[in-house]
């Protein structure tokens, strides 16, 4: 029992190093719901910081994201992975080498569905890999956006139907997840050209990602709507609300929202 909530300890202070966005409401969770959402995110996370690695080379990210997407696809042990990060102990983050604890946090129930989604989400990762994130129109970028957040929003979409029986749309889903990476994405678009990367497809401008951006963030409004639990509904709209300020901010002219904005988004929402 102490090693397990040893383990919940090490991965709320992770969450706390890895996510403004997330751990706010991610920490505002029910218990059994804060432990899968916790362990997903954290998942994700540690897969994501192979994606974009600045120091591994391309052919090593596809491959450690192909062999960590196969391992979660059998019955999980740890060793496998230990295995998979030996040779990179020194190059890839905390999170990342410590993919397999995030696992264990998961509760036994719901993790299967966990696993299949990273597996999926590092299988896509590794073929954008390849492809060296050359985005060629819209499609492409539906693509590259559904296998590193779109998958964020089914998967959360199965723990919310595992924890209460509540019943979103995927397809709305994974507008929710598309939204908050196209809103990364135009957060970020200076220092990706920097590193020689662009999410932009081919000919759009800053405009075009930003009406992309924006009908996401409409589909997801929609997609909250029907959320009744409480808890729930305050963990979609913390992030999604900030989305919106977000590209506000950016409209504006700035490189993000202030401390204190987020602050005030935070408490409107979880005061409603």
């Amino acid at each position: 029992m102490s090693e397990t909530k040893d383990l919940q300890s090490s991965a709320t202070d992770m969450l706390k190093a890895t996510s403004r966005t997330f751990f706010i409401p991610i920490s505002l969770l029910s218990p059994g719901l804060r432990e899968a959402v916790s362990s997903a995110y954290l998942c994700m996370r540690a897969i994501d910081e192979i994606e974009d690695h600045p120091g591994l080379p391309l052919s090593s990210k596809s491959n450690l994201l192909l062999s960590i997407s196969q391992v979660l696809r059998k019955p999980f042990h740890d060793k496998e992975l230990t295995e998979i990060f030996q040779p990179f102990q020194t190059l890839l983050p905390e999170v990342t080498l410590r993919l397999g604890d995030w696992i264990n946090v998961c509760p036994q129930s719901i993790k299967e569905k966990i696993l299949q989604a990273t597996s999926i989400m590092a299988e896509g990762m590794a073929n954008w890999v390849g492809k060296e994130w050359e985005i060629k129109d819209e499609a492409d970028l539906d693509d590259y956006t559904y296998y590193v957040a779109g998958l964020v929003g089914v998967m959360l979409a199965d723990i919310w139907k595992w924890y209460d029986g509540t019943e979103t749309d995927k397809e709305l889903a994974i507008a929710f997840g598309r939204g908050l990476q196209s809103v990364n994405i135009l957060r970020n678009h200076t220092e990706d050209a920097e590193r020689g990367v662009s999410f932009f497809p081919e000919g759009w401008e800053l405009d075009d990602m930003f009406m992309y951006a924006r009908r996401n963030l409409a589909l997801a409004d929609e997609y909250v709507k029907v959320i009744k639990t409480k808890t729930i509904l305050h963990f979609c709209k913390i992030p999604l609300a900030l989305a919106h300020g977000t590209l506000d901010a950016l409209t504006a002219g700035k490189e993000k929202m202030s401390r204190s904005d987020v602050t005030e988004v935070v408490s409107q929402v979880v005061g409603k």
